[in-house]
């Protein structure tokens, strides 16, 4: 899970436990851990790891689309913005140098 780099540092301590409340609102899961993982191109990037305890592909599907939902439910309500590839280009006005000058000899 990614989050924008404008997140608060309150709002990063917060959002492990919002990830486990997600998973742990399911049945059949085991909840083993969720950290602020690292510093992405653009994103701060979490990682959680969870159990299905059922071999059945389509209970898994049917927990994470439930556990995406809480997680976008709850981002919203706290504030918390998802991030997405984005680049912020800083553009500089070129000083005139002698060359560019419009005084010519």
């Amino acid at each position: 899970i990614g989050v924008t780099y404008e997140t608060s540092a309150d709002e990063l301590k917060r959002i492990p436990g919002i990830i486990r409340e997600a998973v742990e609102a399911q049945q059949d899961v085991r909840f083993d851990r969720a950290h602020f993982h690292k510093y992405g191109d653009y994103a701060l990037l979490f990682e959680a790891v969870y159990y299905v305890m059922s071999s059945d592909y389509t209970l898994h599907m049917d927990i994470q689309q439930a556990v995406n939902l809480i997680l976008f439910e709850r981002f919203a309500e706290e504030g918390i913005d998802f991030a997405y590839p984005a680049q912020v280009v800083y553009l500089a006005r070129a000083e005139k140098s002698p060359l560019t000058s419009s005084a010519r000899s």
